[in-house]
């Protein structure tokens, strides 16, 4: 396993990022990894490697480059539940800055970085997000559909909101597989507002699964945080597996 700090060239600059490869040749199927708000440390470099293993290729790139360098949280914001509020208010301005065309621009800098790495397989990645990562994911599978063969996103919020530029709306221009693990009683994703996204999803024809982990609270899979839940994590990275099976399969 080979496990490197890059630094990917963007329109606005550098964006830090971890670049997970398994040890040999290739060529290894891309993996592009958007993170949760928490940003990039030890928790999101051990799930990298962990689908590495697998046989792929892997970039998770700090989405709060343009604003911040990790790491962007202390270990006690993670595990305090009021310290973690705070931060959370902290860290706001920067996921206000990730405009819808900059989530574009950015994931066109970031897949060409991961075509360019010796090993790494040409042709569509699959996406994987948690938190806002799961919206930024989906936002860079709607703009870049060909790019984008597959995504699944966990605990993601914000997906639906009244907003004229809100990520369900822009659905119809999706032509690969989505998965959403949702968590339970999520003040961000509501049962009604999962309700509106299946509605966009069938409409605009989306092959896709909507799944509610019960009892999981809002970022699940993080072992790093207080909200962690194992046996979600577990059911995370078991359908996590399926899907990279049945879209993006090692040869």
């Amino acid at each position: 396993m080979q496990t490197t700090s890059v630094q990917v060239p963007t329109a606005d600059g550098a964006a830090d990022a971890y670049l997970v490869k398994p040890d040999g040749d290739g060529p290894f199927p891309g993996v592009l990894m958007f993170m949760d708000a928490f940003g990039l440390r030890p928790r999101l470099a051990e799930m990298a490697e962990r689908i590495a293993e697998r046989g792929y290729a892997v970039l998770v790139p700090n989405l709060f480059y343009r604003s911040a360098r990790p790491p962007l949280v202390s270990a006690e914001e993670l595990t305090n539940d009021e310290k973690r509020g705070a931060a959370f208010g902290r860290l706001m301005p920067m996921i206000q800055q990730l405009t819808p065309a900059r989530i574009v621009a950015d994931t066109d800098s970031y897949l060409d970085f991961l075509a360019a790495q010796p090993g790494v397989a040409a042709g569509p990645v699959l996406a994987v997000g948690y938190c806002m990562g799961g919206r930024a994911g989906l936002r860079a599978m709607a703009g870049r559909p060909a790019r984008i063969k597959a995504l699944a996103a966990f605990h993601a919020g914000g997906i639906v909101t009244d907003d004229p530029e809100s990520v369900h709306l822009s659905v119809g221009s999706i032509t690969g597989e989505v998965y959403f693990g949702f968590a339970d009683h999520d003040r961000s994703m509501t049962a009604e507002q999962i309700k509106t996204l299946e509605a966009a999803l069938d409409d605009a024809g989306v092959t896709y699964t909507c799944e509610v982990y019960e009892g999981a609270a809002h970022g699940f899979t993080m072992s790093d945080t207080a909200v962690y839940d194992a046996a979600a994590e577990q059911r995370h990275w078991t359908n996590l597996f399926a899907l990279l099976d049945r879209a993006l399969p090692v040869s």
